[in-house]
């Protein structure tokens, strides 16, 4: 079984490379096959459309990213459970490869505008940020929520033909969303 799951891993990562040099629309199956060295009735076997493929990476992201809002919302809500949000939202990018994802999303804007999927992640990175804020904090604490997410993706796309290496832009999102998750003066904060 655990053949068929790594055949499967495989299957989504040379698809996600091609949709991401090529283009969704300009991608085969056929293609996605020969880079694979399999036919495409093995191919077949784990995925019947382009469609499917994209479906399950993007399912298997909102359902890592689903756990950790389970996890987040059993926890109390204090600054602590806040930054284990983030740093467990971290690892689980570096360790799906998450950016991958992200930089063939950006790829593919156009042609997957509408996909079902597509509002899944949204909706579930919305709930992310409500995690790390309070629904009466002002503004610019709920901003700062959020902008700590967005810093951990933020670090694939600055810089990208750097020298840096996955570790590092992992670390150095995660400093400075911790950074912005760092309490701030809420009294002095507007509404």
């Amino acid at each position: 079984m655990k053949e068929q799951g790594d055949t499967r891993s495989r299957i989504q990562e040379v698809a996600l490379e091609l949709f991401t040099e090529h283009g969704y629309e300009a991608t085969s199956l056929r293609e996605i096959a020969e880079r694979l060295g399999v036919t495409k009735a093995a191919l077949y076997y784990h995925f019947r459309t382009k469609d499917e493929i994209i479906t399950s990476f993007m399912q298997d992201r909102a359902e890592a990213v689903k756990e950790i809002l389970e996890w987040g919302r059993a926890q109390p809500r204090t600054q602590e459970t806040r930054r284990e949000v983030v740093r467990r939202y971290a690892e689980m990018m570096a360790r799906t490869g998450h950016h991958r994802v992200m930089r063939f999303l950006e790829r593919n804007q156009t042609a997957l505008r509408d996909h079902p999927k597509g509002e899944v992640l949204r909706k579930t990175t919305l709930q992310m940020i409500d995690l790390l804020s309070d629904p009466g904090d002002p503004l610019p604490v709920r901003l700062r929520s959020s902008l700590a997410l967005f810093a951990l993706h933020a670090s694939w796309f600055v810089d990208p033909d750097g020298p840096h290496t996955d570790d590092e832009r992992t670390e150095a999102a995660l400093q400075v969303a911790l950074e912005l998750l760092d309490p701030v003066d809420r009294s002095t904060a507007t509404r």
